[in-house]
């Protein structure tokens, strides 16, 4: 049987994963312990192979201890309870024919103090959808938390206690972190007390397209799907618990909140994912000015992540030695159209910071709020032409007044879909699904390798029917991202994401 990796995000209730979902809703207080959340770990040898003693600068050993005895008290415990009725399973586990859950569930992950008076950044799904917050901090001390505000966009939650001078962790800055570098975990991995561990940083700006999951409950993501992934990729264990979690630096500064693992067992396997401190301090600030997130759109799409490379091939262009986003289009009355932005442009800086991929373009968007002004040095005609735009805020999803929207939209995927027999439905035990009946080339299906056959289970979260509720999805969602949960013709269950804008 072959083996495929997975992307998994840990909930008290799911592993929602690149690949399924393998659910365990029905639980006692006494399995509680057994369903955690996710974090990362990983325990650092500084044994030279040859035995050779080396110092305690080279080795990094004095480097974690101060990382750990400055990061350590300001990670707590999360513990959540949550309903889980028995007709509210995660709708992927629906599609997929996986059991329906039933009575109260329970679960835990990790939080980081960010300030004394109580607040405590974590993962939006450690407490989505909970019903009771608890946290317990390392020193044994409990309280009852409230939710301030929720972003599945970036899988970030803003949680406070009532209490006054905690210990706080450092903010640090996610910009300066290099590939190569030390950092260290701390978090509650199995509902162990507190726990460090060490690694390194692998990659950054890494999309994973694990964000906007369909809930627990089967609930679809804000309208649009704008979630933004740059992660800081660490080889750093992640275990179920850690979610939430501190990734910090040498000195002990906050520099990434643990999300997300690549994994073939569900336990680390070596690849770990942690939200960068730079875009959290943003959806933070906004969860405690506003309760929600106020996030500023330029109004242009790109290439996906998983396609990018290859798109530019297409184009006659090499990734590597034309480094920028190519804007496949530009919304009308958006801000890059004021900007006089156009199709084909191809950005390059942003505040002048050099652009490497999408997702670093889409996480240095999502920074800014409504009203600020991005300065843009982007390649047209090989000439390099720079301009400013006013970012503006997110629109109730558009009504189309004709088929022009969407037969655009279709003609970016380049397929078209047809009902899923009953047959098929009842072979593969699905609920739901759309077949893929043709994929023409060049269109975005044929680009990321998504041939006819393939089954379209869910696209922003919500369940797919049949060949209208596409329809009605892509229109809802012409200012976002896409997102399709799907099972390939040879049975493997797959996640991707088409960008129609940020």
């Amino acid at each position: 049987m072959r083996k495929s990796t997975i992307l998994l995000l840990f909930s008290s209730s799911c592993l929602l994963q690149l690949g399924g979902a393998s659910c365990t809703t029905k639980q006692s207080p006494d399995e509680a312990a057994a369903t955690e959340r996710t974090g990362t770990a990983f325990l650092a040898d500084d044994t030279p192979a040859d035995d050779t003693p080396r110092s305690t600068a080279s080795a990094g050993i004095g480097n974690f201890v101060k990382a750990s005895k400055a990061a350590t008290p300001a990670v707590v415990h999360i513990k959540t309870t949550y309903n889980a009725p028995a007709d509210s399973d995660v709708a992927f586990g629906q599609a997929y024919g996986s059991p329906p859950g039933g009575s109260q569930a329970m679960g835990s992950g990790s939080g980081v103090l960010i300030s004394g008076n109580g607040y405590i950044a974590t993962n939006n799904h450690v407490v989505e959808n909970a019903t009771t917050i608890t946290v317990v901090l390392p020193d044994n001390r409990q309280f009852a938390a409230e939710l301030i505000g929720r972003d599945p966009n970036t899988d970030l939650a803003l949680i406070k206690v009532k209490a006054d001078n905690l210990p706080s962790i450092k903010l640090g800055n996610s910009d300066s972190v290099q590939v190569g570098e030390w950092v260290v975990a701390v978090g509650y991995p199995f509902s162990l007390n507190t726990t460090v561990t060490a690694g390194i940083v692998s990659a950054k700006a890494r999309s994973i397209g694990i964000i906007n999951r369909p809930s627990r409950n089967g609930n679809a993501g804000p309208t649009g799907n704008l979630g933004v992934e740059s992660f800081i990729q660490t080889d750093a264990a992640i275990n179920p618990g850690n979610s939430g979690g501190a990734l910090v630096n040498t000195d002990g500064e906050l520099i990434g909140i643990n999300s997300a693992i690549a994994s073939q067992t569900g336990s680390y396997a070596g690849y770990a994912f942690a939200i960068p401190v730079n875009l959290a301090k943003k959806v933070l600030g906004d969860l405690r000015e506003y309760g929600a997130v106020k996030r500023g759109l330029l109004g242009v799409s790109f290439p996906s992540p998983t396609a990018e490379a290859q798109f530019l091939q297409q184009q006659g262009l090499q990734p590597g030695v034309v480094k920028g986003v190519y804007i496949t289009g530009v919304l009308g009355n958006s801000a890059a159209a004021a900007a006089g932005l156009q199709e084909g442009d191809i950005i390059q800086r942003i505040d002048g910071m050099q652009l490497n991929s999408s997702a670093e373009f889409s996480e240095r968007i999502a920074r800014h709020r409504p009203g600020d002004v991005v300065k843009l040095t982007y390649l047209r005609d090989s000439k390099t032409r720079s301009t400013s735009a006013t970012l503006k805020g997110e629109e109730a999803p558009a009504t189309a007044k004709s088929n022009t929207d969407l037969d655009k939209i279709y003609t970016k995927l380049g397929a078209s879909f047809s009902p899923l027999p009953s047959s098929l439905k009842q072979r593969l035990n699905l609920q739901a699904g759309v077949l893929v009946a043709a994929v023409r080339q060049g269109g975005f299906f044929d680009q990321i390798g998504i041939p006819s056959g393939t089954i379209i289970a869910f696209i922003n979260g919500k369940s797919i029917q049949n060949p209208q509720d596409i329809d009605r999805a892509l229109l809802s969602a012409q200012n976002g991202m896409i997102q399709m949960l799907a099972i390939a013709p040879d049975g493997s269950r797959v996640v991707f994401n088409f960008s129609l804008g940020a």
